[in-house]
């Protein structure tokens, strides 16, 4: 008989996985923002029927920022956990996580221009 350990781990680990991002879109309002912020480039990639290479970059700054947002929660939680009160290390921690939100926000954001500048300049 064979072991399905192995599949049965994964199975479950995909689970958790895709309970912590319901947790994340449902519970956090940074996430909810970015994610309706996805959702409408989403939607303008079809309407601007960008490439098959812009398809990628875009779904990988959206998934960059996301990904990062949701360590930082991570971070933001276990700090409060630990320290609940104001505490300058926990705070210069918070800060440091926060610096790479907004670095991969502004990679998205650069990625954006870049796709949809040419495409809205034309229209106008």
């Amino acid at each position: 008989m064979k072991d399905n350990r192995f599949v049965k781990g994964r199975m479950k680990s995909t689970v958790y996985s895709v309970k912590g991002a319901y947790k994340l879109i449902t519970t956090e309002h940074s996430i909810m923002v970015q994610f309706s912020i996805g959702i409408l480039i989403t939607v303008a990639g079809f309407y601007f029927n960008i490439s098959s290479t812009e398809w990628m970059l875009q779904i990988l700054a959206i998934g960059l920022v996301l990904a990062i947002e949701g360590l930082n929660t991570a971070a933001e939680k276990i700090a409060d956990f630990i320290h609940p009160e104001y505490h300058e290390k926990i705070g210069f921690i918070k800060d440091i996580a926060s610096g790479a939100v907004f670095f991969a926000a502004m990679a998205a954001i650069a990625v954006g221009a870049i796709i949809y500048y040419p495409k809205v300049v034309v229209l106008f």
